[in-house]
């Protein structure tokens, strides 16, 4: 069998830095443990699966151990190599059908616009251990369905953070934003 996977390193415009995502286009559904076993092979954090829809694509993203229900930057790299590998005309939006809905990205000059599905926040008290975790004291903490989000006071806080990880995953939420 013979595919082809593109790295993309999404938000930034220098190679190495961004965030990076693998994007495979496949002319039919593999089954979920193919798709699997390449993420894992790919070793990013996402690898996005693209299957041609009739009214887009069915997308699929899958991190080295997990299939994921949503992710930014993996989906901006699949719309980028839709249009960069001419998939889609450079003018056409890019529709994809995901667990999560539909989702849209469209060209505006040289940046890519995506259209999601809005996750509401609510002001949230703080789970138990996070302090710790993140090695500071949140200045505000809100919860999605699935997702804490954490705001801190300045940028400097941002910039020296050093979470501990092994912590943070025993926290019950998807993800710690």
């Amino acid at each position: 069998m013979s595919f082809k996977i593109t790295q993309v390193d999404a938000f930034t415009n220098r190679p190495f830095t961004g965030n990076p995502a693998g994007v495979c286009i496949l002319a039919e559904p593999e089954p979920d443990w193919w798709m699997q076993d390449v993420a894992r092979e790919m070793n990013v954090s996402e690898t996005a699966f693209l299957i041609p829809h009739e009214e887009g694509y069915d997308l699929r993203w899958f991190t080295p151990v997990t299939e994921v229900d949503l992710c930014g930057h993996a989906t901006l790299a699949s719309a980028h190599v839709l249009w960069e590998d001419r998939h889609l005309p450079l003018e056409e939006t890019a529709r994809f059908h995901t667990r999560s809905g539909l989702l849209l990205a469209d060209r505006r000059e040289d940046w890519i616009e995506l259209d999601f599905p809005a996750k509401p926040v609510t002001e949230s008290p703080a789970p138990e251990q996070l302090a710790e975790a993140m090695g500071i004291e949140p200045a505000w903490i809100g919860r999605s369905d699935s997702d804490l989000l954490v705001q801190v006071d300045d940028e400097k806080q941002v910039r020296t953070l050093r979470p501990d990880f092994g912590l943070l995953r025993r926290i019950d939420v998807r993800g710690v934003i």
